[in-house]
């Protein structure tokens, strides 16, 4: 038995698979519903955009320095204005997209310079920036949503291809891979994780802080923008509001995936499974009825277990090494 739990507490993978398991069971109990094909469609076209949020947020988590950014829903909300701004105003699809890819860059960079080169602590720098992005959407909209997107949009997060929901088969798989690649098979992820696990090391083997922590920041940012071209197909609609609460779902993921807050520690892959955990309780809790309320309880909830468990795994694996010894 104890061989078992040391398995599965080295294992984040089998952890995080074995509270899958455990979470369908209980959510088929809870409603007869939930495996229904238009909800698994539903829960999918949710997570895609949290996905790329939770990959952003993970980044920025591993490379370390209390490195977190709360603004990223915001940005999702801004820059799914501008897109929709931009479409209104004749702009076509592929240029508002590029707008919009741009103003991720932006709004990450202003983060990055931020916390890089202004040296201001993150979670009070992507606070005041998140304040700033949510009030230019409200701003720039009216707190009014934005329609009127030509109905050929719809192909991106309403319509499938080979039975996969287009936003899944052509931007977030491609994009994650593409991230996964650039952070495991390329130079850019070592120093990510180095920055993250020893800093002083990282500054003797000529690792250039600022320019990587800026690079993270703005890998997010883009991410995000993403995330709001994704979301704007899927509603038809550009909201204001369309980030709201979803940096701290993103947050709540990365954590449940194994990303250590301190930085340096966790792997992507368990953020992957982690999105579709929260996914699937969401949808679960709304099926069952449950009030918006207690979801965001739950949320947190979530979010404490996930960092109790993280300390308590590493401690656990700590000893049965040591005691090998």
């Amino acid at each position: 038995m104890r061989k078992i739990a040391f398995s599965i507490a080295k294992s984040r993978t089998k952890f995080l698979l074995l509270l899958f398991v455990i979470e369908m069971v209980i959510l088929s109990l809870i409603s007869p519903y939930f495996f229904s094909l238009s909800n698994l469609m539903q829960v999918t076209q949710f997570g895609a955009a949290l996905t790329l949020l939770s990959l952003g947020e993970s980044l920025v988590m591993i490379a370390g320095r209390d490195g977190i950014d709360i603004s990223i829903g915001s940005i999702m909300s801004l820059s799914g204005v501008i897109f929709g701004l931009a479409v209104i105003n004749g702009c076509s699809i592929l240029a508002a997209t590029i707008l919009t890819l741009l103003t991720g860059v932006v709004l990450g960079s202003i983060n990055g310079f931020l916390v890089a080169v202004a040296k201001v602590p993150a979670l009070i720098a992507t606070l005041g920036t998140q304040y700033i992005y949510g009030s230019l959407a409200l701003y720039l909209t009216g707190g009014i949503p934005i329609s009127g997107f030509p109905e050929s949009f719809e192909f991106l997060s309403l319509e499938s291809t080979f039975g996969i929901p287009n936003q899944i088969l052509f931007v977030v798989i491609p994009v994650t891979i593409f991230v996964l690649i650039l952070v495991y098979k390329m130079k850019f992820g070592r120093r990510v994780y180095l920055m993250g696990t020893n800093p002083e090391a990282a500054k003797y083997t000529g690792i250039k802080e600022r320019s990587v922590r800026m690079w993270v920041y703005i890998l997010a940012g883009v991410l995000a923008a993403i995330s709001a071209i994704i979301n704007n197909s899927w509603l038809m609609t550009a909201r204001a509001d369309a980030g709201t609460g979803m940096e701290m779902q993103a947050i709540t993921v990365a954590v449940l995936g194994g990303i250590g807050v301190a930085g340096g520690v966790g792997h992507l892959g368990g953020v992957l499974i982690g999105v579709i955990i929260i996914t699937m309780m969401n949808s679960g809790l709304q099926i069952a009825n449950i009030n918006s309320i207690w979801q965001l309880a739950t949320l947190g909830f979530i979010l404490i277990i996930a960092i109790i468990l993280n300390h308590l795994m590493s401690g656990f694996v700590a000893r049965v090494e040591k005691s090998r010894e």
